[in-house]
């Protein structure tokens, strides 16, 4: 069988800064935890806890003296919480999250109200809206065109989830252009995340079938997923090999495979192998 790697795929810069951060922690400090999962990665995270690296999945649970703060970030109460804790704190998030949040606090600060694009449920949205808070303003989460309030103040600025998808993005303005609404937009979705999502689409339109590689946590593992889904017929979502069956690759010749961004080489060659061998 035919397997096709994505041009664009894999562990991007944020993740592997946050990696290389939170590996050479594990190596230097004897009591030390994420507060949270550094990224949206199962076997990542199991894999530094086994080289000591614990997880707090909140402040109160914190043990260790030292903090490593997830790629995703954290609210600014989380960062005062750890300062009067007197913690020592290795920051690991993405420098793409740091543009998005100081965006947020920016525009609510210059009396914007704020709409976050994304996933209300996502840590990185709960630390940009709480961001936009710290600012001062109003400020909204909008999951999909529905979610806008009926009646918003203008000035309108809108920062968007890193990794969310431009189709997304373009629906809430299409409808706020619809409203006569104006807006100053600070396009926060990372380089990475177009590369990887088009490439994704652009595979799945000549392939039999398609495979994403991620955790099944990761919002943009998952965006993936659904993008591959809009032009091909098969998509499977896996985090291992052994979560592939044989028989659903019967009488395919060639299949795509994409992987999210918090999805290491290892687990990427893992499933090619696979795939390969049949």
């Amino acid at each position: 069988m035919n397997v096709v790697v994505a041009e664009h795929s894999g562990v991007c810069y944020g993740v592997k800064r946050a990696l290389d951060l939170a590996y050479d922690a594990a190596a230097q400090y004897d009591s030390i935890q994420t507060l949270g999962p550094l990224i949206h990665n199962p076997q990542v995270v199991q894999e530094l806890a086994e080289r000591g690296l614990g997880l707090a999945e909140d402040v109160s649970n914190i043990q260790a003296r030292t903090v490593v703060i997830r790629s995703h970030g954290v609210t600014p109460e989380v960062l005062d919480a750890l300062e009067e804790q007197k913690l020592e704190v290795i920051d690991a998030t993405c420098p793409h999250v740091l543009r998005a949040q100081r965006a947020a606090h920016d525009l609510s600060a210059q009396g914007f109200t704020v709409l976050v694009v994304g996933e209300a449920d996502h840590p990185e949205v709960q630390g940009l809206l709480a961001w936009g808070k710290r600012g001062g303003g109003t400020v909204y989460c909008v999951s999909s065109p529905s979610d806008l309030p009926s009646t918003l103040q203008e000035p309108l600025g809108i920062v968007v989830q890193t990794t969310q998808t431009r189709e997304l993005l373009q629906s809430i303005l299409d409808a706020l252009d619809a409203r006569g609404l104006n807006y100053e937009l600070r396009d926060t979705i990372c380089s990475a995340t177009n590369e990887r999502q088009k490439a994704a689409a652009d595979l799945a339109q000549n392939v039999d079938a398609m495979v994403v590689v991620g955790g099944k946590n990761s919002s943009n593992t998952t965006h993936l997923a659904d993008i591959c889904a809009q032009y091909c017929n098969k998509v499977f979502h896996v985090e291992m090999p052994s979560e592939l069956v044989k028989q659903d690759f019967e009488g395919i010749e060639t299949v795509g495979l994409t992987a999210g961004a918090s999805t290491p080489d290892s687990q990427i060659n893992a499933v090619v192998d696979c795939l390969r061998s049949w």
